[in-house]
């Protein structure tokens, strides 16, 4: 019998993915596979979709994350799976697995359990390569500048003011500051330069926000990669990059198609991080999905005050994309956990911690409908140990802020296990339809476009975080003002910050309030349109733990993957 995800993974039977391709309509011809299994839908078959209407979008969130993990993208495939036994065409939309933390400390993000999308060991091991990509692209445009200086520096780039980092897909904190250039003058100029992980970058947010390949392009084009001494901007279009770049790009844009293990298609494309970045999978897979399919259930990264509040000010107001309806993710450890009980001790009935742990779940919801107006369901991603007891006081806490919870055990039993969520979801969206027409309500936004970076990011900390007031040395305030100056004050914030915690201390559990949240660095991401407000301690470069997830991950003689999660 399996008793871990691989071997769950490794034991289904799948359908070749024309045959998941044929449910949605999708003909031979527009598929471009990758073995059996896995295929990108042509960008000119996605052309043909954009006159159909939408169906149903529905928005996967959860509680602010915890070490003992709650289980979002499992609980997106198994409410997709559930939407399909009840009868409902559905689709689901996910981000990509990074290397960073699949050899770190996760081991794998394809879901868990009977409710994961397959093949599990692609899909989290290299996939069809657009990772690979986007990395290229970014460290072509690294290349490029350095050599435009070393090769006579015509556009007068100042090197003290290269903003652009070349990135790498393994978490590896050595290369968060270099120095490059060392070895004489044939080996260009020394200057200080660093890493990101590939999701941290700007072409990651650009591939995931771009509406076709034209608009790739252009905003590939945009990014501002340096400054020249009196500080006017230099662009990827000024070294004539943006179109080498595309082109490395363009098989990559293609929405990748896989399928659940109960044959539920599954479109896992892009893969922002929500800490990081704007946390969700391209635009491209999620509009496609929802010219193909009744109801899309899509993820977005961490806790709703990071993914989800990317998701509505950024996607949201920058795509037209509007929810119909918030799924929040919830387990009895996690809320136990954020209640003050540690790791070690959280299999212990606890209804006292968990009640004071619900406070993070009540600030969670009460964001989704009162700030942005998204009619919201808890999902309750049941273990084994939880007790009638704690389950209970759950459910109690949702219902004290008018939010119905539902007890899901898809990762036990599959899609059987989360019909009653599906369901929920289901009377949900007929309840919006009937109240607003056959198109989501007006979605609220945190903060207007027309007020000032300044105002956009003292919104999000004190609407969203709780926090009191927002901070900033006397030089990012001057940059922040500066790129208020330069016409970017109508760009959205999108804030990098820890997220175990609605403050920048990861250790502040629950729901905190009257916290102060300090702007470390701001950086601009032109091509992605938005601006980048780096806070706390938080990293664009991760390091991996004292054991990685690495070390337990193996291929045995016959050339199966052992050890992945």
């Amino acid at each position: 019998m399996a008793t871990s995800n691989i071997e769950i993974a490794q034991l289904a039977e799948l359908r070749p993915i024309t045959r998941i391709a044929e449910r949605l309509g999708i003909p031979d011809e527009e598929l471009e596979p990758y073995g059996r299994y896995k295929a990108k839908v042509s960008l000119r078959h996605l052309r043909t979709l954009r006159e159909k209407p939408r169906g149903r979008l529905v928005l996967m969130t959860a509680v602010s994350p915890t070490p003992a993990g709650e289980g979002k993208t499992t609980t997106t495939v198994g409410l997709g799976d559930a939407l399909s036994r009840i009868g409902e065409r559905a689709m689901i939309c996910l981000r990509e697995p990074a290397l960073g933390p699949v050899f770190g400390m996760k081991g794998g993000a394809a879901g868990g359990g009977y409710a994961q999308v397959v093949p599990m060991e692609d899909i989290n091991l290299h996939f069809t390569g657009d990772f690979s990509a986007i990395a290229i692209a970014t460290n072509l445009l690294a290349a490029l500048i350095d050599n435009h200086v070393h090769h006579g520096n015509a556009l007068g780039i100042d090197m003290r003011r290269v903003t652009w980092r070349r990135v790498l897909d393994v978490n590896d904190r050595a290369l968060r500051d270099a120095v490059i250039g060392l070895g004489g003058p044939s080996n260009g100029y020394p200057r200080e330069d660093g890493f990101d992980i590939v999701v941290a970058s700007e072409v990651m947010a650009i591939f995931c926000l771009a509406t076709d390949l034209a608009d790739l392009k252009e905003r590939l084009g945009e990014i501002v990669v340096a400054y020249r001494r009196d500080r006017t901007p230099i662009r990827a279009r000024d070294l004539q990059a943006h179109g080498a770049m595309a082109a490395i790009l363009r098989d990559a844009l293609a929405p990748n198609l896989v399928q659940t293990l109960e044959h539920t298609p599954a479109f896992v494309h892009g893969g922002p991080f929500a800490n990081i970045a704007h946390g969700c999978n391209s635009y491209l897979a999620t509009d496609s999905a929802l010219r193909m399919a009744d109801y899309v259930v899509t993820e977005a990264g961490f806790g709703a005050d990071l993914g989800a509040e990317k998701f509505v000010d950024i996607l949201c107001r920058t795509t037209g994309l509007r929810p119909d309806v918030a799924v929040v993710v919830a387990t009895v450890r996690a809320m136990k956990y954020h209640g003050g009980v540690e790791v070690a001790d959280l299999a212990l009935p606890d209804v006292a911690a968990l009640e004071r742990g619900t406070s993070n779940l009540i600030r969670h919801l009460k964001t989704l409908r009162e700030t942005w107006g998204i009619p919201t369901v808890v999902a309750i991603n049941h273990r084994a140990e939880d007790t009638d007891a704690e389950t209970a006081a759950l459910v109690a806490a949702a219902q004290s802020v008018g939010v119905t919870a539902v007890v899901a055990k898809h990762f036990a039993e599959g899609g059987a296990g989360a019909e009653d969520l599906a369901r929920e979801v289901v009377r949900l969206c007929d309840e919006r339809a009937a109240e607003t027409g056959d198109e989501a309500s007006a979605l609220r936004f945190t903060y207007s476009d027309d007020a000032t970076l300044w105002r956009k990011m003292s919104a999000i900390a004190t609407r969203i975080y709780g926090a009191s007031e927002i901070t900033a040395s006397t030089a990012v305030r001057a940059q922040i003002t500066r790129l208020q100056d330069e016409g970017y004050g109508g760009y959205p914030v999108c804030v990098a910050k820890t997220q175990y915690s609605f403050s920048t201390d990861p250790k502040l559990r629950g729901a905190p309030t009257g916290h102060v949240v300090d702007i470390r660095e701001v950086r601009l991401a032109a091509g992605a349109r938005f601006v980048v407000m780096i806070c706390g301690d938080i990293m664009t470069m991760p390091g991996l733990p004292a054991v990685p997830a690495a070390n337990s991950i193996d291929v045995d003689d016959q050339g199966r993957i052992v050890g992945l999660f």
